[in-house]
């Protein structure tokens, strides 16, 4: 994967994790299970991340030609 390609995964990644973030607060969820949500998101965010960065899996990328 070249890094244009990476960058704009990662951008589009992000903005998933981040709306899935804003939609659990949005929701309104008693606080224990807000907590776990947010907790889940997050844990599920940095796996993903770092398991992109280092080469551990491999999402399709959008070509530009």
């Amino acid at each position: 994967m070249d890094l244009i390609g990476l960058l704009v995964t990662v951008v589009i990644l992000g903005v998933v994790f981040y709306v899935l973030w804003w939609l659990v607060g949005v929701i309104g969820l008693p606080e224990p299970f807000n907590k776990v949500a947010m907790v889940l998101i997050a844990l599920i965010a940095v796996v993903i991340l770092l398991s992109l960065l280092f080469g551990g899996i491999n999402l399709p990328t959008l070509r530009f030609r």
